[in-house]
């Protein structure tokens, strides 16, 4: 028998303090409750309701002027589809950053936002006919063009001198998960480099009289880690430069910046970035002997994953042959990521502490695969128990679902102890609304 056994107390009392660097700027235990944006967890739950996403306003603008600050020569333009919101938009754009939107529906909400068309820029795979026309209409300063067809069809579409920029798949390696690497050769995302697909889309965009290629845009993955894959990447970018004849304002790296989820996972070195990308920028122009192009990121991630907690009700404990499984009141309709590929999280219990013991957390879908997380929880743990999840601030709301036709939870912003609704919980109405 452990001292711990022998007194409980002992349990409680050593038990882990709060995860470093997951959880939104402040966020403090008090007692056995967490505080988040100066507000109670077990409040935010009692009054909201659960699965309930809570974004900390506070952490969002601070990371958003932290990027400003480290790029003042740069265009910082938020990636919208990691947060999909017309109050984080406008939050943004109160901050100084620009909006990347990818669809007509995204523009939509930049729109209703009160971005105007000169802070946006519209990219993705894939425009529909629609989606060009929306962003012509809204004045979109920018659009990144994907494929040979979307030239044509843009340049049929926009009127004399709607500014271009070309997506180019640079063959960099980022080193993460396959679902989430855009930069390699032989894939959905840009003009191929090494084909060169990318120099025959300048030339191809130079020779419509309603286009102006004024820079070139590429993306390498998410979660990227070492600084050293966008250094190659501009390597690659200012040699396409140098030998397409044509002047490049504008150099926009995307994003992908990593954002811890664990306990020990470090967050990305921005001010390293900073510094090693504008050396390696400037050296490779004055080697190649061309105009430095103005640079720009697309931060998302990096800017709200960290300043998000999910709040689940215990609804069910089963003991398994080697796991014990504690369900919740959501699951992969609320969270798809770990059983899209396979991402990672935390979870604490929020009212008690106790010894604790591993146990697995699961979603209430009809699917093997609904696992949220694998972690520590008191030993007994029991329907009606709250845990916190942090680090889903990004790609949480925008990949949500009605799976099961489960309703869709709110996003409750939190600061300085208020708390806001800025997105409502969907409700059975909403979901029979679209039913003919």
């Amino acid at each position: 028998m452990t001292l711990a056994e022998l007194l409980p107390s002992i349990g409680c009392s050593t038990e882990p303090v709060l995860e470093e660097g997951l959880w939104p700027d402040g966020t403090v235990l008090s007692g056995s409750d967490l505080v988040i944006g100066g507000v109670s967890a077990t409040r935010l739950a009692a009054r909201f309701g659960t699965p309930c996403q809570v974004l900390d306003e506070a952490t969002v603008r601070s990371r958003a002027r932290t990027f400003a600050a480290t790029l003042p020569d740069g265009e910082v333009v938020f990636a919208g589809k990691s947060l999909p919101c017309p109050e984080v938009y406008r939050w943004m754009a109160a901050e100084g950053l620009s909006l990347d939107v990818s669809s007509a529906g995204e523009l939509a909400l930049a729109r209703a936002a009160g971005v105007p068309g000169e802070r946006i820029v519209l990219h993705g795979n894939v425009k529909t006919s629609e989606d060009l026309k929306a962003a012509l209409e809204h004045g979109v300063s920018r659009i990144v063009v994907d494929s040979f067809d979307e030239i044509a069809q843009l340049g049929a579409l926009a009127r004399h001198g709607q500014q271009v920029m070309i997506r180019v798949t640079p063959g960099v390696d980022a080193v993460t998960h396959a679902a989430i690497a855009t930069g390699v050769e032989d894939q959905k995302f840009g003009f191929s480099l090494a084909s060169g697909a990318a120099l025959e889309a300048i030339l191809r965009v130079v020779e419509q009289p309603s286009l102006r290629l004024v820079g070139l845009h590429c993306h390498i993955g998410s979660q990227v880690r070492h600084v050293a894959s966008y250094e190659e990447t501009v390597r690659r970018m200012v040699g396409l430069i140098a030998s397409c004849g044509v002047r490049i304002e504008q150099l926009d790296l995307g994003g992908g910046f990593c954002a811890p989820y664990l306990p020990g996972e470090s967050s990305f070195d921005l001010f390293g970035f900073a510094q090693r990308v504008r050396g390696t920028l400037n050296y490779e122009c004055a080697l190649h002997r061309v105009p430095v192009p103005r640079l720009l990121i697309e931060p998302g991630r990096s800017i709200v994953a960290n300043a998000g907690v999910t709040l689940y009700r215990v609804c069910a404990v089963k003991r398994g042959v080697t796991r014990t499984f504690v369900a919740v009141d959501g699951g992969m309709s609320d969270n798809p990521r770990p059983a899209l590929y396979g991402a990672k999280y935390a979870v604490r219990l929020i009212g008690r502490g106790g010894a604790l013991r591993p146990v697995t957390v699961v979603g209430r879908h009809c699917e093997a695969g609904d696992v949220l997380a694998d972690g520590l929880l008191p030993a007994d743990v029991h329907a009606g128990d709250l845990l916190a999840m942090p680090v889903t601030g990004a790609y949480h709301h925008a990949l949500a679902s009605n799976y099961n036709q489960v309703c869709r939870p709110p996003v409750v912003a939190v600061r300085d102890g208020f708390a806001r609704p800025i997105m409502r919980r969907e409700t059975e109405e909403d979901l029979l609304r679209r039913y003919v």
